[in-house]
């Protein structure tokens, strides 16, 4: 009688908006492995308040393997949490159910690749990738409807600036989480964007090697052309070729980051002359005017994603152009077709 007790306790004050659950048993898996025990909880239980599992925790509800534990413990494959009786949100139904399905449609619809373990995403023109001041709508906040069984979501392996279009990693899995990091961190994923230009640079083919900065000004930030030494400054390199010209005027320029910093090849096609269509912070070419039929829109693409996959073999994945870039395309009669000589740029 006594092991039923909290049972009862917590289904009594259980509110309407609330359910009680019993007592479980659960192992952690080997994709688990190395959390925190609050953020192991915190996983498996998403509609489960900070506060309350930090109580049972204190508490001593909480247990791994029989013994008391600590939130900041860390977890091993294979070992055994006992879960107290837990009072969690009420699933929401109607209309949050109908966003919910119209979300995780949407996410389907531009789904370029999927797995057990890795989703690559061809991000619109537009979407915010993460939450920022007044941004409810973002790619991050609409992972939530994909939590997996155990309340696991999708995490976002790297970003897109919101008017970049293309494709967008996202890992499926803690374990392909890890091992996609570092797979960034040493710069073995290899990454491909496409951008329309004003005029032709020179040489065709060429090497962007600047130090970059963040600017804050009045109303946004940037990132300037620092000097080595100079606070915040980080090196930044960019492989860039010339696909195809239109009269001089605008080029179609395959662009290759070898480091990954904020607004990278948007300041470095300024820097060398050439910002790119459409770009509302980095265009400041006077007099120039958008030739007709294009859409004032950022012009750049992610084009095509190249990573080792966590559990072996290779995900090699290409976005199409979005509308108002095919659009741009059709009216300079560019074909999406045409060979991209950035394949013969070096790796670094």
């Amino acid at each position: 009688m006594a092991d039923q007790l909290p049972e009862r306790r917590a289904a009594k004050s259980a509110t309407p908006e609330s359910v009680a659950t019993a007592v479980q048993n659960v192992t952690v898996s080997p994709d688990e492995a190395g959390m925190r025990v609050d953020r192991f909880l915190e996983a498996r239980f998403p509609g489960l308040s900070f506060s309350h599992i930090h109580r049972v925790v204190r508490k001593g509800e909480v247990r791994v393997d029989g013994k008391r534990v600590d939130g900041k413990d860390r977890l091993e494959a294979g070992q055994t949490v006992r879960i107290p009786p837990l009072r969690l949100d009420a699933p929401k139904a109607g209309p949050a159910s109908e966003g919910d399905a119209k979300t995780r449609e949407f996410l389907a619809s531009i789904t370029l690749y999927e797995d057990d373990d890795v989703l690559v995403l061809n991000k619109p023109y537009g979407l915010a990738v993460q939450g920022g001041s007044g941004m409810t709508k973002h790619l991050d906040g609409m992972l939530d409807v994909l939590r997996d069984r155990a309340g696991q979501r999708p995490r976002l392996v790297h970003r897109l600036d919101r008017e970049t279009s293309g494709c967008i990693l996202v890992a499926r899995t803690r374990f392909a989480a890890s091992a996609l990091a570092k797979t960034f961190r040493t710069r073995a994923a290899r990454k491909i964007y496409w951008a329309l230009v004003t005029g032709v640079p020179k040489p065709r083919q060429g090497r962007v090697s600047t130090f970059l900065a963040k600017e804050d000004r009045e109303d946004e930030s940037v990132m300037r052309i620092a000097r080595h030494g100079d606070e915040g400054a980080s090196h930044a390199v960019t492989y860039y070729a010339i696909v195809e010209t239109a009269a001089q005027q605008l080029a179609w320029v395959s662009l290759k980051p070898v480091t990954g910093r904020t607004h990278q090849l948007r300041a470095h096609m300024e820097h060398i002359g050439h910002p790119i269509v459409g770009d509302s912070k980095y265009f400041r070419k006077e007099n120039w005017s958008l030739p007709g039929g294009m859409q004032n829109r950022l012009h750049l693409l992610a084009r095509r994603i190249v990573v080792p996959h966590p559990r072996g073999g290779t995900i090699d994945v290409t976005a199409p152009l979005p509308p108002h870039m095919q659009q741009s395309w059709n009216l300079l009669g560019f074909d999406a077709a045409r060979y991209d000589p950035i394949v013969e740029a070096p790796e670094e």
